[in-house]
C-alpha cells in the first residue's frame, strides 16, 4: 500500500483532481510552490500511478451492480467484472462476500449483458442491477478538502459539471474526436501536440476541439488516486433508503460533507448510493449516526471498500497490462 502523501504533494494531487490538465506552472503558482518542485513532484506522483489522469466519457445506461461471489472466488470474479470495459468502479466489500461495480452498458445491450454475460462469470451469483436516475456528486467533481475554493477556482479552466445519465445512444464522435479520445484513455496529460501527431490534425485544431468536447460534457478528465494517500484511508458504500419525496434533499444534502466521493439516485430495493471515504472508524459512525442527512433517510446499509479493483475506468495496478 502507497504511504500517506506529505502535505505538498496531497495539494498537487488535489491541483490535478480540479484540472488533471492543469499545467505545472499554473499549480505551482496556486500552490505558491516553485515551479521546479511541482512539477518534479507531480510527475514523480504520475510516473509512480500514486495519480492517474485519464479522459472519460460515459455512454448508455448507467447501471448499479451488486452481487455475491462464493468463497475463495471474490478476487477473481472482481478481476473479471473489472476487467470489462463498461466498468466504471468495481469494489469487494464487507458482507456475504459482496462484490459491486457501476457499469455503462447500451440499452440493446442489456439482456445480454445482465443474463448472459454477467451470469457466466465463474462464482458471481444473487446478481441485482439498478439504474442510476440522477448523480449528485461523480468522483469527476470529488474535492477532498485539500485546496481551499478559491485555489480550486484558480486552478479550474473549465466549468465542474455534475454528469448525467444520457440517452441511451450515446454520444457520436468524428473520427479525429475519437483518436484524441484514446490517446487521453491512456493518458489524459498528452500535450495538445502530441494529440496533434496521433490524430493528424493541427495543435490548434486539438486544443479546440478537445475545449469544446470538456464544454459539452461529452469528455471529463479525471485524476484517480486512492483516498487513502489523501489521508482517507476507510472507505465504505451507504446504501440508503428514503421516502421518494425525499430522495433529492438527501441527496443534496450529502454535497455538504468533503467526505461523499459519490452519490447518485437509483431504481431499486434502496434510493440512494454514496460513496464515502473518511480518515478513521470512529469518523464513520460518526458521519453514518449524526450528520444532518442521516436523519432524513428510513435505513441504511454500510459496507466497507475492502478492496478497489477499478476506479473511474481504472485498474488497480496489480491488475494492469
Amino acid at each position: 500500500m502507497t504511504a500517506r502523501l506529505d502535505p505538498l504533494d496531497r495539494r498537487i494531487a488535489g491541483a490535478l483532481q480540479v484540472d488533471g490538465r492543469a499545467s505545472w506552472r499554473r499549480i505551482a503558482e496556486v500552490l505558491d510552490a516553485p515551479e521546479r518542485t511541482v512539477a518534479r513532484r507531480g510527475t514523480h506522483l504520475l510516473r509512480t500511478g500514486v495519480v492517474t489522469v485519464v479522459a472519460v466519457s460515459p455512454h448508455g445506461v448507467p447501471l448499479l451492480v451488486r452481487g455475491r461471489c462464493r468463497a475463495g472466488l471474490g478476487r477473481p470474479a472482481g478481476t473479471a467484472l473489472a476487467g470489462r470495459p463498461e466498468t466504471s468502479f468495481c469494489y469487494l466489500i464487507t458482507g456475504q462476500g459482496e462484490l459491486v461495480a457501476e457499469v455503462f452498458c447500451d440499452r440493446n445491450r442489456l439482456p445480454t449483458f445482465m443474463f448472459d454475460e454477467m451470469a457466466a462469470i465463474p462464482g458471481l451469483h444473487d446478481l441485482t442491477a439498478d439504474t442510476v436516475t440522477r448523480y449528485y456528486r461523480t468522483i469527476h467533481e470529488w474535492q477532498p478538502g485539500l485546496l481551499s475554493p478559491a485555489e480550486t477556482t484558480a486552478i479550474s479552466s473549465l466549468p465542474q459539471p455534475t454528469p448525467q445519465p444520457r440517452q441511451p445512444d450515446g454520444v457520436v464522435f468524428s473520427g479525429d474526436e475519437r483518436a484524441i479520445l484514446r490517446a487521453l484513455r491512456e493518458d489524459g496529460r498528452q500535450t495538445h501536440e502530441e494529440l496533434a501527431r496521433t490524430a493528424g490534425i493541427s495543435e490548434s485544431t486539438v486544443r479546440r476541439r478537445l475545449e469544446a468536447l470538456r464544454r459539452e460534457e461529452k469528455v471529463f478528465i479525471r485524476a484517480v488516486v486512492e483516498p487513502s494517500v489523501l489521508g482517507l484511508p476507510v472507505e465504505a458504500l451507504l446504501w440508503i433508503r428514503c421516502r421518494p419525496h425525499h430522495v433529492d434533499d438527501l441527496g443534496r444534502a450529502l454535497l455538504s460533507s468533503p467526505y461523499v466521493r459519490y452519490a447518485a439516485a437509483m431504481t431499486g430495493e434502496y434510493q440512494l448510493l454514496a460513496d464515502v471515504t473518511l480518515p478513521d472508524i470512529a469518523a464513520l459512525h460518526e458521519f453514518v449516526g449524526s450528520s444532518g442527512w442521516s436523519r432524513q433517510a428510513d435505513s441504511v446499509h454500510t459496507g466497507v471498500v475492502l478492496k478497489a479493483l477499478k476506479r473511474s475506468g481504472v485498474l488497480a495496478p496489480e491488475l494492469r497490462p
